[in-house]
């Protein structure tokens, strides 16, 4: 992919702002959209793809289980399927976390039960021999899984998604913006943070109180902490009233454009952005293009407002 810092951008012209503005945030909507294209196609993105769809996908109690046992966990899976699936090994020593895993075997037709249980139940169904039911689910049973820091082996493959460039004046001036558009900033030490491999959240003090509180992962790249923070303020600007869970993660696309755009008016080098478009896509790039108004819009916003 290409690289898309511009650092000689800039629309200083009063009378030709707008226009330029406009124009030059379209095509460097397209640029993204060629890029994810791109980034889709190449053979780093179908592994990760790959590996990605071996990960099981927990229920919202399981998911819940896993957070209060290990609150940093990103990815989980069994011993075994550790071993097998990956060529990775728990290290000796980790403290399973424990979660609730279906049973499934054959079902009596009647009263749902397995042949042992029917057996010791009043029920009298003998239609058909146990052999010739249906398998079913029949209950749960507490199942120790392990998350991918808990273990040693092949590494996984991962997606080079992080921005690069000169932020160090960027950052503060990101935060000054935060305080003018109505939003809390608060960077928050590795050590200290509970939201598992997420870079950046954007919540709201309650549920009355709507003024957005963005969190970030401090880290050592100021570039890409710069352009977590225009994303997580993207959210704030745009998804604060969108509760469907499957349009929020949508928006997620909205969001990154607008770090794509913004970062790179500041002469960042946000290319990685296509990967991180690419995994949150369920068609293909052309939804950026439909929500190029809000995503155009927002960048505007964020970039007047950071200037000033």
């Amino acid at each position: 992919m290409a690289t898309t810092s511009d650092p000689s951008v800039s629309f200083e012209e009063t009378d030709t702002r707008d226009d330029e503005m406009h124009s030059t945030i379209e095509a460097w909507i397209d640029d993204l959209v060629d890029d994810v294209d791109e980034a889709q196609a190449s053979d780093e993105f179908q592994e990760w793809l790959d590996v990605q769809s071996r990960f099981h996908d927990y229920s919202y109690r399981n998911s819940l289980l896993i957070k209060l046992q290990r609150p940093d966990a990103t990815k989980v899976a069994g011993y075994n399927t550790w071993r097998n699936e990956f060529d990775r090994h728990v290290q000796e020593g980790e403290q399973a976390i424990w979660i609730w895993a279906p049973i499934i075997t054959k079902q009596c037709p009647e009263c749902e039960n397995s042949p042992s249980y029917h057996e010791q139940s009043d029920c009298e169904y003998d239609e058909t021999p146990p052999k010739e039911w249906s398998e079913g689910l029949v209950g749960f049973k507490p199942t120790a899984v392990f998350d991918v820091s808990q273990t040693e082996g092949e590494p996984l493959p991962e997606l080079e998604t992080e921005a690069t460039g000169d932020a160090d004046d960027l950052v503060p001036a990101l935060k000054d913006a935060a305080a003018e558009i109505g939003m809390t900033v608060r960077i928050v030490d590795a050590a200290e943070w509970e939201h598992g491999d997420a870079k950046g959240v954007c919540k709201y003090r309650s549920t009355r109180d709507l003024q957005p509180v963005v969190e970030a992962k401090a880290r050592s790249n100021q570039a890409d902490l710069a352009v977590t923070l225009i994303h997580e303020f993207a959210h704030a600007l745009l998804h604060a009233d969108v509760t469907d869970e499957i349009e929020r993660s949508k928006r997620e696309v909205e969001a990154e454009a607008v770090a794509y755009i913004v970062g790179r008016y500041f002469g960042l080098d946000t290319s990685g952005s296509a990967f991180y478009v690419a995994a949150w896509q369920d068609d293909d790039a052309d939804a950026i293009q439909e929500r190029l108004g809000r995503i155009g819009s927002t960048a505007e916003e964020l970039i007047e407002t950071v200037d000033e």
